[in-house]
């Protein structure tokens, strides 16, 4: 019965010894190839939440410049946080809101400079498209209608649709084109949807041209 036993278990192990011979290779370099990638993609997520802890300190000191009207501050944390953490959130986010306090400063040229990173480089479809709007009302303050216009083609994301609408409206107005502005009103006032708070604004620059918006069918209830 031992011997039997020994000569089952000495097949099996022959077994094992071929199938290995013949296929070890491949598994060996099949386990490296995922153990691999495991490593790599830990070691992402490791740099990643880094890259955020990093930016979110940053965003903190800008917000803090930002605040305290400390235009050298200001510029020194957004441009860290461009040049080292370009693509994150955070970077995004601080570069509009580098743009508002320049704004607010009287600094134009440097509010400009900062929305047109986020255009140009930013991380999120949203705020590229927040950071369009800002930048088409700052033209439109300057009186730069076709510039601002302009600002406003292209794709934009559904949710920014009836903005984009309406900032149209309101520098077709001051070009003093009111039909075409109120087209675009009356397609933003559609867009927005009853919930909207938003939605208000645009019904009162549509009653100034003579349109109640009570007569408007939405296309599109959220």
């Amino acid at each position: 019965m031992a011997k039997h036993l020994d000569l089952e278990e000495q097949e099996q192990l022959d077994q094992i010894k071929h199938f290995w011979a013949q296929y070890g290779n491949l598994i060996t370099w099949v386990l490296i190839i995922v153990l691999g990638a495991m490593a790599a993609w830990n070691g992402w997520r490791y740099w990643e939440r880094s890259q955020s802890t990093k930016a979110a300190v940053l965003h903190d000191e800008l917000e803090r410049a930002a605040e305290a009207r400390d235009t050298a501050r200001l510029e020194d944390a957004l441009g860290k946080l461009r040049e080292g953490f370009g693509s994150t959130t955070q970077a995004s986010q601080g570069a509009l809101l580098a743009a508002k306090a320049f704004h607010e400063q009287g600094k134009q040229d440097a509010a400009r400079s900062a929305l047109s990173w986020v255009v140009d480089k930013g991380a999120d479809e949203a705020y590229q498209a927040v950071a369009r709007l800002r930048l088409a009302a700052l033209e439109l303050e300057a009186g730069q209608h076709e510039q601002a216009l302009k600002r406003l083609d292209g794709k934009v994301p559904a949710d920014f649709q009836g903005l984009f609408e309406d900032r149209r409206g309101d520098i077709l107005l001051a070009q003093g084109k009111p039909d075409e502005a109120r087209k675009h009103f009356e397609s933003a006032w559609k867009s927005l949807g009853e919930r909207n708070p938003y939605r208000k604004l645009v019904e009162v620059k549509l009653a100034s041209l003579g349109v109640a918006a009570a007569s408007l069918t939405a296309s599109k209830e959220p």
